[in-house]
């Protein structure tokens, strides 16, 4: 089930910007045991056969918004087993991502009980970041050296045969998928260095 954007689109978002979408499912508990099914043998094969109760669930996955303070450092005193430091990530919501998450929950209610649905759980605030899979940033694209580390062609400034075509050269998203954006960005990364090749600059 996908529930796409539609604050601050077709309708007002309230007192923050960006929006979000929801995603879901609609399953029904019960005939698939795994490791969490409780019995063995011949018990486990009669749960496996008895179905439960249909239940439906989305999530909302709402735009972060660039933020300097969300950073990637190299550790001063620790390092890996290769000698190589590590990182600390400092990352955390701003006030409107705090302020969306509240329209989530109250629309995500709202859905489910108009459609004749009882809310059995919800959740209180939105999960840690980093849930949605789809992490930015650390690496971003700009025309300027100084603050970035990518051109237009997701090309490195001080290295030009390295190009980076993944979500690092992107400070944010939308509340969509952006996996789609990546390909489109892989294919002017690919075309910029094919001719780069052919003009011998590479």
């Amino acid at each position: 089930m996908y529930i796409p954007r539609y604050r601050n689109v077709t309708e007002e978002g309230g007192d923050y910007v960006r929006g979000y979408g929801y995603q879901g499912a609609v399953i029904r508990r019960g005939g698939m045991p795994d490791a969490a099914t409780p019995g063995l043998g011949q018990d486990i094969k009669q749960r496996g056969r008895e179905f439960g109760p249909w239940i439906a669930y989305i999530s909302g996955f709402g735009e972060m918004l660039p933020n300097p303070e969300n950073r990637m450092t190299q550790d001063a005193v620790r390092k890996d087993k290769w000698g190589i430091p590590l990182l600390n990530i400092s990352v955390d919501f701003s006030e409107n991502e705090r302020k969306m998450a509240k329209q989530i929950l109250t629309d995500g209610r709202a859905m489910i009980e108009g459609a004749g649905g009882m809310v059995i759980s919800q959740a209180t605030k939105p999960g840690a970041p980093g849930l949605g899979i789809h992490e930015m940033g650390t690496a971003r694209m700009g025309r300027d050296p100084m603050t970035s580390v990518f051109n237009g062609y997701n090309q490195a400034h001080e290295a030009p045969n390295l190009f980076c075509t993944d979500g690092a050269a992107m400070t944010s998203s939308g509340c969509q998928n952006p996996s789609l954006t990546y390909m489109a960005l892989s294919a002017r990364a690919a075309h910029h260095a094919a001719e780069w090749l052919k003009e011998g600059k590479l």
